[in-house]
């Protein structure tokens, strides 16, 4: 990759780890799933008017944003609400790639390698770490909703997959606009006790601001450069980046909201990060090392 590329990378996985504070910081003034509405409805507005629906089935387009988008990320900010620290959320998400296999395994009868195998052991290693820490910097609500979430986010992947090279933000957008409305309608029924005209006549700028960086620097831009660098770039040199995703996120919740990078934390992040690395680079070095 050329260096302004992959400073471009490393834009976007800062953005998307440094979104796990900003998320928690929308949080203290708005519902979990009010928020999620906001996210989706700025996201499609006003860009709808501007971007063609991607060329896929309708019906595909509704089950990517009902599934990545309205499930995975009502589960995410429900579970960051219920207790959850911004940089053990952005670490435990990560999981997604495993409950990718093994969903392909369920649903497209896709054999797992042996690497993906003991990724998946030594990641879930570290997801016991966590568990074994419950109470303090999360509760076991918040836990099982973010593994939840990322359980969502490898059915997500199983649609994209069907969906094949298509235009990544045209998606997004559209796939915002199948998200926003029945977020709304559940808010409305599960956070009615907070769902009033103060919820939003109240806001303050710095959760405007919050909503403003979820919306238009992770959603918009952030895949829309990615998305371009797919396109100039093999996936397998690309996708490597997101493994810096939780090491953002754990730097900047410990700067900026205080959170204590305690030795277990660090520890089950090196099992879940190590995890994910035998998962991605374990065939290529395999395939190196195997005898001629």
């Amino acid at each position: 990759m050329r260096l302004a590329h992959i400073a471009l990378a490393m834009m976007v996985v800062a953005i998307w780890g440094f979104n796990f504070v900003v998320i928690k910081v929308g949080l203290k003034e708005v519902p979990p799933i009010f928020l999620c509405a906001l996210r989706f409805f700025f996201a499609a507005f006003p860009a709808i008017f501007f971007i063609k629906r991607p060329a896929v089935p309708l019906r595909m387009v509704i089950g990517f944003g009902l599934v990545m988008f309205a499930l995975q990320f009502t589960l995410l900010f429900s579970g960051m609400h219920a207790g959850t620290t911004a940089g053990l959320a952005s670490l435990i998400l990560q999981v997604h790639v495993f409950f990718t296999v093994l969903l392909a395994v369920v649903f497209l009868a896709e054999k797992p390698s042996i690497w993906q195998i003991a990724g998946a052991l030594v990641s879930f290693s570290g997801l016991g770490l966590v568990a074994a820490h419950l109470g303090g910097e999360i509760s076991a609500h918040g836990l099982m909703l973010i593994v939840a979430a990322a359980a969502s986010w490898g059915l997500g992947n199983l649609i994209a997959k069907k969906l094949g090279t298509i235009d990544m933000l045209a998606l997004v957008v559209w796939g915002s606009l199948v998200a926003w409305p029945p977020l709304l309608v559940l808010s409305y029924i599960l956070e009615q006790s907070r769902w009033s005209a103060g919820v939003v006549s109240h806001i303050s700028w710095i959760t405007i601001g919050a909503i403003g960086y979820i919306v238009y620097p992770v959603t918009l831009l952030g895949f829309a450069v990615w998305s371009w660098l797919l396109s100039r770039y093999p996936a397998a040199t690309v996708a490597p980046f997101t493994l810096l995703v939780p090491v953002f996120g754990f730097t900047a919740s410990a700067l900026t909201l205080g959170e204590p990078l305690s030795h277990w934390k660090v520890n089950a992040a090196g099992l879940i990060v190590s995890g994910l690395c035998i998962n991605l680079f374990g065939p290529r070095i395999g395939a190196r090392i195997r005898p001629t």
